[in-house]
């Protein structure tokens, strides 16, 4: 088909649905001789879910225009992003991602013997590399670095050296993987800038980058905080998708962050080129559209319901999900999803069993796991002024026990008076109590923040519906048993901290996973990003 196309067919082809392209006239001038040599990477994290679909069909649209593809399993990527993936499990995690991505595009079509599949480290570690990343290292500044990584690599309080070191990398992965143009998301466009600015400082030549807009998940932005599942996995059963769509935000009308309509943009008509709304014969019978405007002017409309837009995505989406649960069956792969991801579980009894005489849950060798802190809803009872500063703290939290605590909080001064008083907050209870300007502090009030002048604080907010003493949970660390308290000397606290965010979403999450109780999610009100503490 590739060589069928002009050169602006191509161009097309290559930059349809995409949010921006930076160095759009070189692209035209390669295509002009040759055809574009593209690189995508994907850091070797959490496990690929339906979103990866996004790009999937992005590669399907290069390769139909002829350009010479390459993916990049970014294993080093993974680990200097705050160790997102463990060094040991880096080899499983990689293995896991190219049986996976390669499952997912044969289930769209894609021939992959036109595509080249590269690992990180087979290059990363060289001589040659390492010496540029150097040379790099002397070049950028920590304000640069720090900003490019800004929307990509983790933030947290205390950032550690290798999220400085990311941008860089993937800069230097676009000379040594010989490409015309890297593509990724829109959120990655201040690493791109910074390529484009220091490739050349080293004699490399400045690359042209395609981007996709942000699309977003399937529950959307507007996230209910009763809401338990955000993200559809690869290997789910069809009973899974349709309970999870079946939770998805698709407001009557509303087509702005509707996640199960983007799915239908972004991933049916560019791979499909049509889409089937299934209806019931009373209500018009099933339509073809071969537009996707159409689609969307018609649910604005509302002449086509969110019952049966969900319905129709369920019925696709499983027609690309059976393919790679079939592929996944296997022993071979079932052994290696539970290698490269081991639960929570078995990793806390590998650890139980390793230890001399055993120990009980919580002990000081155990797991660094969520579940080891007591996280509990509170109820702010009454808020005093601190008789020693120029600040409140709260005299009494009700978190369900026969006495109230008392917490003693720097945040406390970004927030008002009567924002605290008798508001239901998180608190951490199994930290060791300390004085704190002469009063003794119990508890700790879990914040969002955002550094800045001034500083932004909220506190975290429980699910509607909740009572003191209720449970904090992360989610898939349900089963495991809090510290009675928390050995300051093991910096317990400290160290899972550095994984607790606020999502896009608003939601409280750790390593990705939701902060729950048995009513729905932690969220807060608007501090996108944030850190918790």
């Amino acid at each position: 088909m590739a060589d069928q196309l002009s050169p602006d067919e191509k161009l097309n082809l290559i930059t349809r649905n995409l949010q921006e392209v930076l160095g759009e006239e070189k692209v035209k001038q390669v295509l002009q001789e040759r055809e574009l040599k593209v690189y995508w990477g994907t850091a070797t994290t959490g496990k690929p879910h339906v979103a990866y679909f996004v790009p999937m069909s992005k590669i399907a649209d290069f390769l139909k225009a002829g350009c010479e593809v390459t993916i990049l399993f970014a294993d080093l990527h993974a680990y200097l992003d705050n160790m997102k993936a463990p060094w040991e499990l880096l080899e499983l995690r990689v293995k896991y991602y190219e049986q996976v991505i390669k499952a997912m595009l044969e289930s769209i079509g894609v021939p992959l013997d036109k595509l080249k599949f590269v690992k990180g480290t087979d290059y990363q570690l060289s001589r040659e590399y390492t010496l540029d990343v150097y040379r790099l290292s002397s070049m950028v500044t920590e304000h640069d670095a720090k900003k490019a990584g800004a929307e990509v690599v983790k933030q947290v309080e205390h950032p550690l050296l290798s999220g400085l070191l990311y941008p860089g990398l993937q800069a230097l992965d676009e000379e040594y993987l010989k490409v015309d143009a890297q593509f990724g998301g829109v959120d990655q466009r201040k690493i791109f800038t910074l390529a484009e600015k220091y490739l050349p400082s080293l004699g490399y030549a400045k690359r042209a980058h395609l981007m996709n807009p942000m699309v977003p998940g399937l529950t959307g932005a507007k996230m209910s905080s009763s809401e338990e599942e955000s993200k559809i996995d690869l290997l789910d059963t069809k009973e899974d998708v349709k309970k999870k769509l079946k939770k998805a935000f698709c407001e009557p009308g509303n087509i702005q962050n509707n996640g199960v309509l983007s799915f239908v943009k972004y991933v049916v008509f560019p791979l499909r080129g049509e889409f089937c709304v299934k209806r019931d014969p009373k209500w018009g019978g099933d339509k073809i559209y071969t537009d996707f405007e159409e689609v969307e002017k018609e649910f604005a409309e509302e002449t086509i319901h969110p019952g049966d837009l969900k319905a129709s995505v369920e019925v696709a989406l499983n027609q690309l999900l059976e393919p790679i649960r079939k592929k996944f069956e296997s022993p071979e792969l079932r052994k290696l999803t539970n290698s490269a991801y081991p639960s929570a579980s078995k990793t806390k009894a590998a650890g139980k069993g390793a230890k001399a005489g055993g120990g009980g849950a919580g002990g000081d060798n155990d797991e660094l796991a969520p579940s080891r802190l007591d996280i509990r809803v509170g109820k702010i009872v009454s808020v005093e002024k601190h008789p020693d500063a120029d600040s409140l703290y709260l005299e009494k939290i009700d978190v369900g026990e026969a006495e109230p605590r008392t917490v003693v909080s720097g945040l406390v001064a970004y927030i008002s008076q009567e924002d605290l008083q008798d508001r239901m907050v998180l608190v951490l209870c199994n930290l060791k109590p300390q004085k704190m300007r002469g009063i003794e502090s119990q508890a700790m009030l879990l914040c969002a923040s955002i550094e800045g002048e001034p500083r932004r604080v909220e506190p975290l907010d429980p699910p509607e519906g909740s009572s003191p003493g209720e449970q904090v949970f992360v989610e898939g660390y349900e089963n495991g048993k809090p510290d009675d308290k928390l050995n300051p000397k093991k910096k317990v606290w400290e160290k899972l901290q550095v994984d607790l965010k606020i999502s896009d979403e608003c939601v409280a999450q750790w390593k990705d996973n939701h902060l729950m109780t048995k009513l729905g999610q932690i969220t807060c009100k608007t501090l996108k990003g944030g850190n918790i503490s």
